[in-house]
């Protein structure tokens, strides 16, 4: 499959023809300095998803011959408003924990600096910030009460943009081949021409035209590398909240984690599995609980992806945040025989319609702050108990290390109950200053923990 470079700008076209376009002149013998420019042929971004969204996070220069990287440093290289962390060769424009000779020179940025986000999301008082959408269905910044607070169904106003994933870096040292050949530093801006968005690209994009609904819903599909039809594979359903509605059909893959992380090597390589992951062109379900008809296409397009594929009816789950966790816990309800379990992360549904759950395995999260879904999901869980169904309980500090979010999760399995609960302690899922709200917080960090997915991947009805 080719190469997709869907985040790359405009203002990226036709960099290499000013920088490298000229004729590759002969190399220069050792101990001697070389015109530079005519020996760099390119450079690459290179983007990765974090919790709160995509990221630029590292540029790939491309020589004409291999470097040696023993020589480099931090400041061998600038990436204008960007922080330079780490600076390496390899074989490939692709990160390395350790770098080895090759053409490329990776040069990794800061994740944490202002510019690197490529995920910006609109705020209720009209500034930007990073990963933290305006006011999904079930965010609590609503007054309270059914349809308060959010937006509503059909609504189709973006609450996220994709920025362009481009970087202008600069030479500032000699950089020197493996042969010994030196290239100058050099004031030439070199503005990356090409991307690699990591993971992302493993995504194909599809339409799906619902017969029995007449919608159309975009969507993306990760298949498995060895895709074998002989095989049975599960699928996990990924369905986005509010900010995301009527962007890119990538959208839903760049704007968190929720989609991207089932698809990781490291998850794949213990959970062979497809991922889908729906774009909706508008707002599904809102605080009154009477979705769209997008809600029973997505039901549809499950059952057509099973269809063409060769998907396990008896693994397939459903995740999702905000207005994602909403459908996925409606979903469950109306289409009770679709999914073999859930993972809910800050949503919501009406209690008194709550009890089809009791026979479902469940794995909640949600923020103790999160006024609206904290409650919500109080009232399910005490709907669940009431039905006869054992919930295992826990409240967990969102700022807890990857070992201690392991041991939470041991913790709660440990209790052998079909539906699993914890809440983050009040304040521990925002920064000081950061913009976000508790609901949002929640997603930035139930998608990072990997002892759910292994727990919703081991269900099977």
């Amino acid at each position: 499959m080719e190469r997709r470079t869907f985040i790359a700008g405009a203002a990226a076209a036709g960099a290499v023809a000013v920088v490298g376009g000229t004729a590759l002149g002969a190399a220069a013998e050792p101990n001697q300095t070389a015109s530079t420019a005519g020996h760099i042929r390119g450079a690459t971004a290179i983007t990765k998803v974090f919790g709160d969204g995509q990221k630029l996070i590292a540029v790939a220069v491309e020589y004409d011959r291999d470097i040696d990287g023993s020589a480099l440093s931090t400041s061998t290289f600038a990436v204008t408003g960007r922080t330079v962390t780490k600076v390496y060769t390899n074989g490939a424009a692709a990160l390395a924990e350790r770098g080895r000779d090759g053409r490329f020179v990776v040069v990794e940025l800061s994740p944490d600096d202002d510019s690197a986000a490529l995920w910006v999301t609109q705020q209720g008082g009209g500034g930007t910030s990073t990963g933290s959408p305006s006011p999904s269905p079930s965010d609590s910044s609503g007054s309270g009460g059914p349809g308060a607070g959010g937006p509503k169904v059909g609504d189709s106003t973006p609450g996220g943009t994709i920025v362009a994933a481009t970087a202008s870096v600069v030479q500032k040292d000699t950089v020197r081949t493996t042969h010994g050949a030196r290239y100058a530093a050099t004031g030439t801006t070199l503005t990356t021409s090409a991307v690699v968005n990591l993971v992302v690209d493993d995504f194909q994009q599809f339409t799906f035209d619902d017969p029995a609904t007449g919608q159309t819903l975009r969507y993306n599909l990760f298949i498995p590398k060895d895709y074998d039809p002989r095989k049975r594979y599960p699928l996990v359903l990924f369905m986005h909240d509010a900010s995301v509605v009527n962007v890119a059909t990538e959208g839903p893959l760049v704007q968190g984690l929720g989609a991207v992380c089932w698809a990781g090597a490291e998850d794949q390589a213990k959970h062979e599995s497809f991922v889908l992951a729906p774009e909706y062109g508008s707002v599904v379900v809102d605080d009154d609980y009477e979705p769209s008809t997008l809600f029973d296409a997505t039901a549809n397009l499950v059952q057509a992806v099973t269809e063409q594929y060769s998907i396990d009816e008896n693994r397939r789950y459903t995740t999702g945040q905000s207005m994602g966790a909403m459908m996925s816990l409606g979903l469950n309800i109306r289409y009770p025989d679709l999914f073999a379990a859930a993972f809910i992360v800050a949503g919501q549904w009406p209690a008194d319609q709550a009890a089809p759950l009791a026979g479902k395995k469940l794995w909640i999260v949600v923020s103790q702050d999160d006024d609206k879904s904290y409650t919500g999901e109080n009232a399910i869980t005490k709907a669940i108990e009431d039905a006869g169904t054992q919930v295992a309980t826990a409240v967990w500090d969102g700022q807890s290390t990857a070992a201690q979010f392991a041991a939470d999760v041991r913790n709660l399995k440990a209790q052998k109950a079909p539906v699993n609960y914890a809440s983050f302690l009040t304040g521990t899922t925002v920064s000081s200053g950061s913009g976000t709200s508790a609901h949002m917080g929640t997603w930035h960090i139930a998608y990072t923990i990997p002892g759910i997915r292994d727990w919703l991947m081991r269900q099977s009805k």
